[in-house]
């Protein structure tokens, strides 16, 4: 596997779909299982997003795919607020804070490489 670049974004999205990994496993063990390729589905194209922009062909091919990336993470926030407030679902504690500096770094990765 090659050496990945201290990235401080990549880093974070990669842990970050390995939590959602395991709180889609949890999910599956109750049968939710739509729910669960959703959130998968979303959580981990987040990160995937963020890792091709990094070998992205132009500045306006960066800023696209971080675009997406910013998209991924709003739906994965929906899909946890709805585990969050319902009682038949596990909590998914400490995944929100996760994903707020997440889409909070997006956020100021798609200004930043506007106005440069």
């Amino acid at each position: 596997m090659p050496e990945e670049k201290e990235n401080a974004i990549v880093k974070l999205t990669i842990e970050f779909a390995l939590k959602i990994i395991v709180f889609c496993e949890e999910l599956e063990k109750i049968k939710k299982w739509k729910l669960a390729d959703q959130l998968f589905r979303s959580g981990t194209s987040i990160g995937a997003n963020v890792h091709e922009a990094q070998n992205a062909e132009s500045k306006a091919d960066f800023i696209h795919k971080f675009k997406i990336a910013a998209k991924e993470a709003e739906e994965t926030w929906y899909w946890l607020i709805l585990c969050e407030r319902s009682k038949n679902l596990p909590n998914p504690f400490g995944l929100q804070p996760d994903l707020d500096l997440i889409k909070r770094i997006i956020g100021k990765i798609i200004v930043s490489s506007k106005n440069k």
